[in-house]
């Protein structure tokens, strides 16, 4: 069966409760002398999610490793890690914030202990609070997932010289990998294909304009010690770059307290190709083949697949070999990635080495059948590698979409924040594995299928049914991506949002039948709630319609374009005639039920009622995008006619903050002319910078900000004369 294979989980917990808030998962879990038996919650099952890789690959008794692993992380990535120790037969434990004290991975572990208040650089940073949680849980090895301390060569360095084991690579690799600068003077040295650019390190804006001139525009300004698309500026000229210069050197320092930058030459619509690696202490490395990572906004990920529709196998082994050499080269013992650039004609150009696991480890095990963690715990224990290159297979496909608490809308997407109100994850659905992530990013979502069309089945089915409330996210992004001409046929590159979207992303364009079915799906929704008021414990209501009433004939306004609708029902089904046209739609037509299968006319559709209220306004998420619909009977839409209109706010003059975030700097004063075009402030959301300009000419008239202010969505900076 190509898509489904289970990973069973909690084999170690006498008696655990896992509940669930707002904000996370909620599990019941008992043990009972027959064996282990599950209370399933309201929420879906997070810990039996469907996983290839987990299942396929058994793990052998006889490979003693550690009793016990500290996991220096949170959320997705370290419940991933513990799932994969329980399997060895490895007691946990899980570090936490204060304000962490309830979450999944804490209520998973065997133990958990406190390591600081909620900032990051009190608590999942703080060295000293994490060795000292070491000591007092008698953990032999630490895992440290990715982010944090992944890459931090000086706690290696405490690790070891407390002979804990860091289950990851040593010391040499993740400070010569780590560095931009020295990774690429390595690769040029191990024969590895490397893009043109200056090797050091660039002094001030006035030094970066003279090298971009002598690269050649354009040209790719980053952090030398980054990653994740943070301190990654292009300029195409000598304002770009010294403005690139600037943002990239403050986000540099803000995100890894490393300002350095360096330049390279901009492959321009490239590929974003990478090799999973994986080492051991032995001499021997192997390349687990590819991920294609290019769909991405502000030169971070986005939707992730393996393998990769572009490579043919010579290239594809061409890249593999250059990824191990270089492993071997820095005598590299653990699961790492080597991303590469790739351009039209297959030529390829080393970029960064990553030397942690990555959030799209996933697809890799999905296609070869590897427990990546668990061979990365191998490994550091100093067992040599299980297999060899020609052993890992290229078996089926997978595909990774990362679900953001982000606004697609808004430049692919500027976070969002809210109160998570209802949440259920689509693993009924075969061939479905998730990860409950902690921060903006709600969710790793990975679909597996036989080949890329049945991946990408899965996955479209799997973005429909996702129910996520009270918080805006990117699943109408995702969903268009995916769909997409250009992306099924695999003509992608990373300006593909920008090439395919150009005025930015508006939502899924209806065709004309498609139209016609959501205006017969609302219709129906419609009536059948009018049906349902009638009734209550088997009494009736005073009717809004008539009950003897066979027809309803309604008024639909969509994107301000009025429509004629006549509806009747027979049962579950009901005969709608749209603009002349004539649907058949069937349902179970449960109104309390987050999600809604629904046939038209043959076509099955899973669609969400967000919400609708009696004034006839409906807001419906069909084909991946929310559509306001608003509904009246014939004689309510003549009445409406008579009704006032809202004149809409002049915000022509005002400054609002898109997105949550900190002001980094305010760059006008009252009494100041600024042009259109000109920046006014600078905003930081997840360590990204973003320039607020003015949208007209004018005089500064308040400003209502400062740097160092915490500003929500929506909030007045500054206005204008």
């Amino acid at each position: 069966m190509a898509g489904l294979w289970v990973r069973t989980v909690a084999l170690l917990a006498a008696r655990r409760h896992w509940r669930r808030s707002s904000q996370q998962l909620l599990w019941t879990l008992k043990v009972s002398k027959a064996g282990l038996a599950w209370r399933a919650p309201v929420y879906s099952q997070q810990c039996l999610v469907v996983s290839r890789s987990l299942s396929s690959v058994e793990y052998e008794p006889k490979e003693k490793t550690f009793d016990k692993i500290l996991i220096a992380n949170r959320g997705e990535i370290a419940c991933r890690v513990i799932k994969t120790c329980r399997k060895m037969g490895i007691r946990t434990v899980a570090i936490h914030s204060d304000v962490d004290a309830s979450s999944v991975h804490v209520k998973m572990a065997d133990e958990a202990v406190c390591v600081g208040p909620a900032p990051t650089s009190k608590s999942y940073l703080n060295m000293d609070a994490i060795m000292e949680a070491i000591k007092k849980t008698g953990a032999q090895a630490v895992h440290p997932g990715y982010g944090f301390l992944s890459e931090n060569k000086e706690f290696a360095k405490c690790l070891a010289a407390e002979d804990v084991t860091f289950i990851g690579p040593d010391t040499h690799a993740i400070q010569a990998m780590g560095d931009k600068i020295e990774s690429k003077l390595l690769a040029k040295r191990a024969k590895v294909n490397t893009i043109p650019g200056f090797d050091g390190v660039v002094k001030d804006a006035d030094e970066a304009v003279r090298i971009a001139r002598e690269i050649g525009y354009p040209v790719m300004i980053k952090a030398s010690a980054g990653g994740g698309g943070k301190g990654m500026r292009i300029a195409w000229d000598d304002e770009e770059t010294r403005d690139g210069f600037r943002f990239s050197s403050q986000e540099a320092a803000s995100s890894f307290g490393d300002d350095r930058l360096l330049i390279e030459k901009f492959i321009d619509n490239p590929r974003h190709i990478e090799i999973q690696v994986l080492g051991d202490k032995h001499g021997n490395a192997l390349w687990l083949n590819e991920r294609e990572c290019s769909i991405q906004r502000r030169n971070q990920k986005v939707v992730e697949e393996a393998p990769s529709i572009f490579l043919d196998p010579e290239t594809r082994r061409a890249m593999g070999e250059q990824a191990v050499a270089l492993a071997k080269a820095v005598k590299y013992s653990s699961a790492g990635t080597v991303e590469f650039l790739v351009d039209s004609q297959k030529n390829f150009y080393f970029l960064e080495m990553n030397t942690r696991l990555q959030v799209e480890h996933p697809v890799t095990e999905c296609i070869t059948g590897l427990d990546l963690v668990q061979e990365m715990i191998l490994v550091a224990k100093g067992y040599p590698l299980r297999h060899k290159q020609e052993d890992i297979p290229i078996s089926g496909w997978a595909v990774e979409c990362r679900v953001y608490a982000e606004d697609p809308y808004k430049s692919f997407g500027l976070p969002s924040i809210g109160r998570l109100s209802q949440y259920q994850e689509p693993i009924h659905l075969p061939g479905v594995t998730l990860d409950l992530c902690h921060t903006f990013m709600l969710e790793n979502l990975v679909t597996y299928g036989s080949d890329r069309a049945e991946a990408l089945k899965r996955m479209e089915d799997a973005l429909d049914s996702y129910v996520i409330r009270g918080v805006t996210h990117n699943i109408p992004l995702l969903r268009e991506v995916i769909i997409n001409t250009r992306f099924v046929k695999g003509d992608i590159s990373t300006k593909f949002l920008s090439d395919v979207y150009p005025d930015g992303f508006k939502g899924h364009m209806l065709t004309p039948s498609e139209r016609d079915q959501l205006l017969a799906i609302a219709s129906s929704l419609f009536v059948a709630s009018q049906l349902r008021a009638q009734r209550f414990q088997e009494h009736s209501r005073v009717p809004v319609i008539r009950p003897d009433v066979a027809k309803w004939e309604l008024s639909v306004k969509l994107h301000d374009e009025d429509h004629t609708v006549v509806a009747s029902n027979n049962g579950p089904t009901f005969n709608v005639e749209v603009d002349g046209s004539k649907l058949n739609v069937t349902s179970t037509w449960n109104l309390a039920s987050p999600l809604l299968s629904v046939n038209v006319d043959g076509t099955q559709r899973t669609v969400q009622c967000l919400s609708r209220d009696a004034g006839g306004n409906m807001s419906i998420q069909f084909l991946g995008t929310v559509y306001k619909v608003h509904i009246l009977t014939k004689l309510a839409a003549e009445l409406n006619k008579f009704m006032l209109e809202k004149v809409p706010k002049d915000t022509s003059s005002t400054l609002c903050s898109p997105m949550p975030g900190v002001v980094v700097a305010v760059s006008v004063k009252p009494g100041d002319m600024v042009a259109e075009g000109q920046e006014i402030c600078v905003i930081e959301a997840m360590k990204m910078q973003n320039s607020m300009t003015a949208g007209k000419m004018g005089k500064v008239k308040l400003v209502h900000c400062k740097a160092g202010d915490t500003v929500g969505e929506g909030d007045l900076l500054v206005e204008l004369e």
